[in-house]
């Protein structure tokens, strides 16, 4: 057993890398080129391919900082669904949070009981503020309608794992991309003389970066091959913890450039904050990282061949 990538798995990676290099697309150029789609069989219009793929793709979403529904539209089209999605867990306490709520078409509902598939127009909710500019966020104030459709336990199993690593694999790429944008300015800026990364405190910062994204990546990875409740929740943690952690040390290197509004540099803090408590926060990935150690690997719904990735 390997995980090494196949030439069709970098070549999906290299492809969707060329396309968002220049920022993130319109929606319809991310449906056109079948981002939703991977794991909807070909039978019915996609592409046919399992959750290491669909990882490998978002993880590249993520490095692109693409906004949206990502997560939840995927999901929603696995399950038969077509239109924007959005994939929300019921918090244990505060308010329910629903991100891009007027452009839904479907809210997939996470909580203890399963998931439930809600109409967008039934939610009572009024516009929240949110940290990031580019998820604005709505607060659900009245009480939840009767769901469209309740999912059976299994799948609902699968869905809720999958929302997870799914998010992961954002918080991977983005991530990566601290790392990417923090090296280059060390590069270009110049203090005394010469570049800020001859500096070895910037070298420290940067490496440490390095190494969180990289072990975030591994573990996103490992995660989508072995689909183990245990590892899902363990590369969600390892994944917030190198983008939230690696978001802030870009922003030390840039100094007081990266707090302005002319760099980009805060909206990768920003982002990696929302994604940290999208589908699973930091309190039930350590319930199911706990679960996973304490019962050892056992069989699960999701994941793909642990042959190649």
């Amino acid at each position: 057993m390997h995980f090494q990538l196949t030439d069709d798995q970098r070549a999906l990676q290299t492809g969707l890398r060329d396309l968002l290099k220049d920022g993130a697309p319109e929606w319809g150029d991310l449906v056109d080129v079948g981002l939703f789609t991977l794991r909807v069989p070909e039978v019915d219009g996609g592409v046919g391919l399992g959750l290491p793929e669909a990882v490998l793709a978002f993880e590249e979403a993520g490095r692109a900082l693409v906004p949206g529904p990502l997560v939840g539209t995927e999901l929603a089209a696995t399950l038969g669904l077509t239109g924007r999605a959005e994939a929300v867990r019921v918090p244990a306490r505060g308010p329910l949070l629903v991100p891009h709520l007027p452009t839904l078409d479907h809210v997939l509902l996470l909580n203890d009981d399963g998931v439930t598939v809600l109409e967008p127009g039934t939610l009572d909710a009024e516009p929240a503020r949110a940290v990031d500019p580019q998820t604005p966020l709505w607060h659900v104030t009245g009480p939840l309608p009767a769901p469209r459709q309740r999912l059976d336990p299994p799948t609902a199993c699968r869905v809720a794992a999958e929302a997870t690593v799914l998010t992961a694999a954002l918080q991977a790429g983005l991530a990566a991309r601290t790392v990417a944008d923090a090296v280059r300015y060390a590069q270009q800026r110049e203090q005394f003389g010469q570049p800020i990364g001859a500096f070895q405190a910037v070298q420290h910062l940067c490496a440490d970066m390095l190494a969180r994204a990289e072990l975030a990546r591994v573990a996103v990875y490992a995660a989508a091959v072995s689909g183990d409740a245990g590892e899902i929740g363990g590369a969600k943690l390892l994944a917030d913890d190198a983008a939230v952690h690696g978001a802030r040390d870009c922003l030390q290197v840039h100094g007081g450039m990266g707090f302005t509004w002319e760099a980009s540099v805060h909206l990768l803090l920003k982002r990696a904050w929302a994604w940290e408590q999208a589908c699973a926060d930091r309190d039930l990935c350590l319930d199911r990282l706990a679960e996973g150690l304490a019962d050892g690997p056992a069989d699960s719904p999701v994941g793909g061949t642990a042959e190649h990735l």
